[in-house]
């Protein structure tokens, strides 16, 4: 099989998209996008910041969480909701245009 290039910039925007979805996964992302999973693996070891806004756990139960636990923990949720909006707004806006396409196409 044929070794594919992919260009620098191709490697970052796959690690930020990475990094900046909640909840992803290699395997997810790279199936996404067409690559596999061991290079967007090893582009996220070279290339990514180590800092993901991948929600954090909530502490164990019976455990007080410290106010800048909880800070971090909120923020991490706000920026994982935010980006579900965002890409639930992208999508409906897809839909849309695809809706309006269609509904021209048809001649009845």
């Amino acid at each position: 099989m044929a070794r594919k290039n992919y260009t620098d910039e191709f490697r970052q925007r796959a690690v930020d998209l990475y990094e900046s979805t909640p909840g992803a996964t290699l395997k997810g992302i790279a199936a996404d996008l067409g690559i596999s999973r061991g290079a967007l693996k090893e582009w996220v070891e070279r290339l990514g910041s180590g800092t993901t806004t991948k929600l954090t756990a909530a502490p164990p139960a019976g455990r007080p969480e410290s106010q800048s636990a909880r800070i971090v923990r909120l923020k991490a949720e706000l920026a994982e909701s935010k980006a579900e909006r965002v890409k639930l707004e992208t999508e409906r806006d897809i839909l849309r245009q695809a809706a309006k396409y269609f509904a021209g196409e048809t001649n009845w």
